[in-house]
């Protein structure tokens, strides 16, 4: 009988194993669109997630109505996000206004994104093969985005992303002031701060005491947020209507979109939660001990974020 149940046990690992392989056989390569809407030139910047190699370019500069096509690797984890009011000293020294990476220069070089950014995020090929996606003003909001997914097998596939222009409408004590002269946004809000990178507080950032979705609750703040984007996170637990999945698709990440009714209808609740808070990149995709057993047994899959270096 014992001998019986060893053989058995150890036909269920390799039959483990070999979907695992038969499942990463099949992962899907993709391509992101990042376009440009806007009426102006801007500076996309790419950070992949811990563990996950860069890609072919961390930042360029992308002109008004155009688009550049970056190749994707399967299970690629990582941010991309739009740097504006940027310029290049005396000293040849690269620089912007809002969402500045630090890195001197045009490409990020696997810098974070300055706060507030707002941030598109992607884990590729994760739990049971779905992409997970999901537009992010937890960093505060600096520029309008969409994501859509395109040609998705399975999933949602919903559309995501904050098409509204906040910077007008950003509450006082969240504004970031331009500075320069009339080009490059003086007098007027460039850039909108979350609550917890103006104030720092435990019960904004939900660190410390409020570090659970028990104790992080809306704030006024992010309700502000949250109701002029509906699909786009509001602060760190705010999952349920903000993170989308899709299967083999390609994606379409446009700044400055132009405005679509299924951005600012009602949101139904969508799987995974994701820890988006403050500067984070995703982790290296699951072991392979997770993988089988998640096809052994229904194992959840959550998203997991380690701290930049750079900040």
């Amino acid at each position: 009988m014992a001998m019986a149940m060893a053989s058995n046990s150890i036909n269920l690992l390799f039959f483990s194993i070999s979907l695992f392989f038969h499942f990463l056989s099949f992962t899907h390569s993709a391509t992101i669109t990042v376009q440009n809407n806007c009426n102006h030139t801007i500076w996309p910047g790419i950070l992949s997630g811990a563990g996950t190699a860069p890609l072919s370019t961390t930042g360029f500069a992308l002109p008004s109505a155009a688009s550049t096509v970056v190749d994707v690797p399967a299970a690629w984890s990582g941010r991309i996000w739009a740097r504006t009011y940027c310029s290049t000293d005396a000293a040849g020294r690269f620089s912007c206004a809002t969402a500045d990476c630090g890195s001197g220069a045009v490409e990020c070089q696997g810098a974070c994104a300055a706060p507030p950014a707002t941030l598109a995020e992607f884990t590729l090929n994760g739990g049971g093969g779905f992409d997970f996606y999901d537009v992010s003003l937890v960093d505060g909001y600096n520029i309008a985005m969409g994501i859509v997914a395109q040609g998705g097998k399975s999933g949602n596939c919903t559309a995501t992303g904050c098409i509204a222009d906040l910077n007008g409408d950003c509450p006082a004590e969240l504004r970031v002031m331009g500075a320069g002269d009339g080009g490059d946004g003086r007098n007027r809000s460039v850039a909108c701060k979350s609550a917890c990178v103006a104030f720092g507080k435990p019960e904004y950032c939900c660190s410390g005491a409020f570090a659970n979705p028990n104790t992080c609750k809306a704030s006024e703040y992010s309700k502000f947020f949250k109701k002029n984007c509906p699909r786009a996170y509001s602060y760190a637990f705010d999952d349920g209507t903000s993170t989308f999945t899709c299967v083999s698709a390609n994606y379409l990440v446009s700044f400055c979109p132009s405005p679509a009714a299924s951005l600012k209808t009602s949101s139904e609740p969508q799987p995974q939660a994701a820890d988006i808070s403050g500067c984070r990149r995703r982790s290296t995709p699951p072991s392979l001990g997770m993988f089988a057993a998640a096809w052994v047994a229904a194992c959840s899959f959550r998203h997991l974020f380690l701290h930049c270096q750079s900040h």
